[in-house]
């Protein structure tokens, strides 16, 4: 037959081993692991899934091969933890029995050991040992890696290899990115030796040379080993792409892949896991440049998800092979799609960093489009209802939508009412904002992946209790959301005020000069937004911080953006009316001040429809409420709750 996506679709040799396809999952963690760094049955069913869902390798994240000096989070995998090799041993072959290779990911934090860790005691009062003698901007006092160090950490990268392949992973990857312990190393901005590992580019690649060497021996020929690293640090003072690629000239016959990814530590996780306000695949030139300098097969990775787009990369010969994280986590069955030439079914993850900052904040894994993520183990598959129902799912939002998908999966008959004529819910306010054009997408495909699972679909249909009498329903699904807070000052019904909610509608107009009325995530984007198109915009909010509710990952690179495009903020100030001239204010003192403005942006936040949901609370057997409608949130609040509401019935 032929494939839809041919050049993703073939098989790769790598060393001594076969790639299925050019689609790997790239390193991920499962952050609900004990102390002692073993991997449990809920983590093996975490990496199985991205197996079964058909990317070619697997890889584990993140095992420190030094764990007296190089954790660089709270809680690490390790391969030498006492009684561990039996949970290595199970996940191993979890991937390897759904025909992918299984990978482990080999780092150590250097000086940045702690850094990223939820509990920040992890390597309290231990030194951090760098190339050199340095402090960091956190005040951290870094001390020169002695070289007897240097040797014990280069044999520890031996040892932990070996106990890799004896646990049955087939593959493995060496860590000298993102700014740990091998790209300090690599770094001028960070290496100032003046001994055998520091000075030139050969000395400064000493260090990996040894690793690889050490390595190699404990694998054996032919082993596939994969060597991570940044193509270029963007930042004053590091390197580029050019020496990058003569990094990879000088340890290409050590390894049997090149997995290409970008930036530093310091400021650049946007880098390494390209925003929203990103192209999709802004880093795919490091690969294609630092391939046309070695032999050996080339990765390239960073917010990539669109076969089109992956495909192209493949055929061009930009790189041999694309690596995907958040893109498998929104959907693990990507890879089996692009094969089948079903990619119209996939879904696609929007950059909404939830993945990242629920790690961050409460140490789960969750995604906003997958409400699997973090449960594998209890939810290997959609189980069957033992009796088919009638559901009647009120509001064509996310949580409406995955409720309705999920029912449909279970075997009942479901009708989806949404008095609106687009699907959407909160969403439809995206259409217009490039950066959120992913997010708009999510609930055109879960319309389309709903009515493919049999869920009938009436739009412009307002469930009234009338309605639901007529349908005699046995359950009602409640996903009827939230209405805007339009709070009560003078002049916030004059025509130059415009509600968030309806910014993206045709008929709207906006002036050249917006003042936005609220603060808080959906000020701030829609702000952001229209300060893109090139009006001046200020944005105030009533609390002492901007966009609060946003997550600890998506704030500081939101904020970012609206500094650099200029948008003036008032944070700790209330509006006190608007009037025709713009919007007046009052900071914390109570002084009064105008902002001149030709629109005034009202984002103050959302109320839920409260009165809808009662109306309907008798209408059914069965009545269960999702999404906003219970209390305004994020859509991985929408999504968890519409699926697992599914599943009650």
């Amino acid at each position: 037959m032929d494939r839809k996506y041919p050049h993703l679709s073939s098989p790769l040799k790598i060393g001594n081993a076969i790639l299925r396809n050019r689609m790997v999952s790239a390193p991920m963690s499962f952050p609900d692991i004990p102390r002692e760094g073993y991997l449990t049955a809920s983590a093996a069913a975490f990496y199985e899934l991205r197996a079964k869902g058909g990317a070619a390798a697997v890889t584990i994240s993140e095992c420190v091969v030094h764990p007296q000096t190089g954790k660089s989070h709270s809680v690490h995998i390790d391969l030498n933890a006492p009684g561990g090799m039996r949970g290595f041993a199970l996940a191993a072959n979890a991937i390897r029995r759904h025909g992918a290779l299984a990978s482990i990911q080999l780092s150590h934090g250097g000086m940045y050991g702690g850094a990223d860790a939820l509990d920040k005691s992890v390597l309290s009062g231990a030194k951090r040992y760098g190339p050199s003698n340095m402090t960091l901007p956190n005040g951290t006092v870094v001390t020169e890696m002695p070289v007897e160090l240097i040797r014990e950490i280069t044999r520890a990268f031996g040892t932990y290899a070996g106990l890799a392949k004896q646990a049955g992973f087939n593959m493995l990857m060496v860590h000298a990115g993102h700014g740990w312990l091998l790209h300090q190393f690599l770094s001028p901005l960070y290496n100032f030796r003046t001994d055998d590992y520091g000075g030139s580019l050969y000395n400064r690649t000493r260090f990996l040379s040894e690793v690889l060497d050490s390595v190699r021996a404990a694998v054996g020929p032919g082993f596939p080993v994969e060597l991570r690293m940044s193509g270029a640090e963007f930042a004053p003072g590091g390197y580029g792409v050019e020496e990058a690629a003569q990094i990879a000239q000088l340890v290409e016959d050590k390894i049997q892949l090149l997995h290409v990814s970008a930036g530093i530590f310091e400021g650049g996780f946007a880098r390494q896991h390209p925003s929203m306000f990103h192209e999709r695949g802004c880093n795919v030139w490091l690969a294609s440049e630092i391939k046309k300098a070695v032999k050996v097969p080339v990765a390239t990775v960073g917010g990539l998800n669109d076969p089109e787009m992956m495909e192209e990369i493949i055929a061009s010969g930009k790189a041999d092979v694309v690596e995907m994280a958040r893109a498998l986590l929104a959907d693990p069955y990507l890879p089996a799609k692009v094969v089948e030439g079903r990619s119209e079914d996939i879904v696609h993850c929007f950059r909404c960093f939830t993945c990242h900052a629920e790690r961050m904040t409460t140490g789960l894994r969750r995604c906003s489009v997958n409400p699997v993520i973090g449960r594998e183990e209890e939810n290997r598959h959609v189980p069957k209802a033992p009796f088919s129902k009638k559901v009647l799912v009120v509001g064509g939002g996310p949580g409406g939508l995955m409720a309705a998908i999920t029912a449909a999966q279970r075997g009942h008959k479901v009708i989806l009412c949404e008095k609106e004529r687009e699907l959407g819910g909160a969403l439809r306010t995206e259409r217009k904002v490039p950066f959120k054009k992913d997010l708009y997408a999510l609930p055109q495909k879960y319309g389309y992946l709903a009515r493919k699972s049999g869920v009938e679909i009436r739009l412009g249909t307002e469930v009234t209790p009338e309605l639901a009498e007529a349908e005699q329903p046995d359950v009602i699904l409640c996903a009827v959301g939230a209405e805007p807070i339009v709070p009560p000052i003078p002049g916030i019904d004059g025509k130059n005020v415009i509600l968030a909610t309806r910014l993206s509608e045709d008929d709207v107009e906006v002036g050249q000069k917006v003042a936005v009325l609220g603060g808080g995530l959906v000020g701030c984007e829609m702000g952001l937004h229209l300060a893109m198109e090139g009006k001046t915009v200020t944005v105030v909010e009533m609390l002492p911080r901007l966009a609060a509710d946003a997550n600890t990952r998506h704030r500081p690179i939101l904020l970012e953006q609206m500094k650099l495009h200029g948008i003036t903020e008032h944070v700790s100030t209330r509006g006190v009316r608007v009037t025709e001239e713009g919007l007046v204010c009052a900071d914390e003192d109570g002084r009064e001040f105008l902002i001149p403005a030709d629109t005034v942006l009202c984002a103050v936040g959302m109320r839920p429809r409260r009165e809808v949901v009662e109306s309907l609370r008798n209408c059914a057997p069965v009545f269960l409420e999702i999404g906003d409608c219970v209390c305004p949130s994020i859509v991985a609040e929408a999504t968890t709750r519409g699926y697992y509401a599914a599943l009650d019935i």
